[in-house]
């Protein structure tokens, strides 16, 4: 919570001291650039050289320990059948509705251009291939030439069949694989921390340069982008409910009154972890029995992002928007299929990590610019307590939906 809210404060001050400069003296900005863009561009790359391996580390164990806890028993295989069916849905409603949002609350001409300069001013996609094309490019002839040339989308391909292939060994080399990539993974974890934690002069650095660039016009740009994202998180929320009423059984006066000290500690804290204990009390109040509710909802917590698909698509949706990138429907449909990857394979990760981590691999799979979320993961703070309140919403509801339709077995611990 605090390093979100020193990256936004950086992000702010950098905007204003470039304004600033820009107001007083149009040649000083200009001179400046050289100067202070290429820091933020140099921690943009640093952020970026994490991506492959931190990808590739997160899915295999996410799926590894997906497929382990499937097997945990009939209640653990119903509950993690349903994140899954639960995040496809988020991330159905999200390709529906961000287009919408953005058609019915278009940023102006002139903000959306002063962003878009700010930005980049160009993208980084190539033209759309064909539909043939598309399809030979889903698996890589050379896994390790896809990883060097950031092909994330073949490279995602043969590490969800890699992992698969871990499940379906023996025990013993099960573990030895699954244990180097969390180990890999806990590395890069590292590394990415160290990175992190220089956030705040690269994301003022980048400030700096965008409000040179954009003016007053790329705070508009930002607000703008906030409130659809924070659109698309309400819209979860309310998707939550709707499930929880029509699939569950739970109108949602019940639903919201059993869930206020969840969603208190939510809020309060943008922690799914630390909202566990309330979760178990909420799910005591609907009827869940509490031990199946100490099976499931743990589970939830560790493997189920209900939001996720549903608001990394927002993210990638709204800068294809922003550099006037036209979607097909099979990129549409990929960036989907790698956007519930991404939810499983980011998994109990702080915010600020599981942004870039999750939403890269969307946006390069869709052919959309990465760059812009060196920016955007500084103004995440207020999307994510929709992220939140939406995920515990889903955790609760899933673990309601999964405890009911598992009678008499014997639970215990999820090995």
């Amino acid at each position: 919570m605090k390093s979100a809210w020193l990256i936004l404060s950086a992000l702010i001050a950098g905007m204003l001291l470039g304004v600033g400069v820009e107001l007083a003296s149009p040649a000083a900005g200009t001179a400046s650039l050289p100067w202070i863009e290429p820091i933020g561009l140099l921690w943009l790359n640093a952020l970026k050289m994490t991506i492959v391996p931190l990808i590739v580390a997160l899915l295999i164990t996410g799926i590894t320990a997906t497929a382990d806890a499937a097997r945990a028993g009939t209640l653990a295989f119903r509950a993690v059948m349903t994140f899954l069916g639960a995040i496809f849905l988020s991330g159905l409603m999200s390709l529906l509705m961000t287009p919408l949002l953005l058609r019915l609350f278009p940023l102006s001409a002139g903000a959306a251009e002063a962003l878009r300069h700010g930005l980049g001013g160009t993208t980084e996609a190539g033209p759309s291939p064909s539909f043939g094309d598309f399809l030979l490019s889903l698996v890589p002839t050379n896994p390790i030439a896809a990883a060097a040339e950031t092909a994330i989308l073949p490279l995602i391909v043969f590490t969800t069949i890699f992992a698969f292939a871990i499940t379906r060994l023996e025990p013993v080399p099960r573990a030895t694989l699954s244990g180097l990539f969390k180990a890999l993974g806990d590395a890069m974890l590292i590394v990415i921390g160290w990175v992190l934690a220089l956030a705040p002069i690269g994301v003022f650095a980048l400030g700096y340069a965008l409000a040179v660039k954009a003016g007053f016009a790329a705070f508009g740009g930002l607000i703008h982008y906030v409130l659809i994202l924070s659109g698309i998180g309400v819209s979860c929320i309310i998707l939550g409910l709707l499930l929880a009423w029509f699939v569950v059984g739970i109108a949602p006066p019940r639903f919201l009154r059993a869930m206020v000290p969840t969603l208190a500690v939510a809020i309060s804290t943008q922690s799914s972890l630390a909202s566990l204990p309330a979760m178990l009390k909420s799910s005591e109040e609907l009827g869940v029995d509490p031990k199946k509710a100490d099976v499931v909802l743990p589970l939830a917590v560790a493997l189920f992002r209900f939001t996720s698909p549903a608001m990394n698509l927002a993210v990638v949706i709204y800068v294809a928007w922003l550099f006037g990138i036209e979607l097909t429907p099979w990129e549409m449909a990929i960036g989907l299929a790698v956007a519930i990857a991404a939810a499983l394979s980011s998994v109990s990760l702080p915010g600020s990590i599981s942004f870039v981590t999750s939403i890269a691999p969307i946006a390069v799979s869709m052919g959309v610019p990465v760059a812009p979320l060196g920016l955007l993961v500084a103004v995440e703070t207020f999307p994510d307590i929709f992220r939140t309140i939406g995920n515990v919403i889903g955790d609760v509801a899933a673990t309601k939906y999964a405890a009911d339709g598992v009678e008499n077995e014997p639970v215990g611990e999820i090995p």
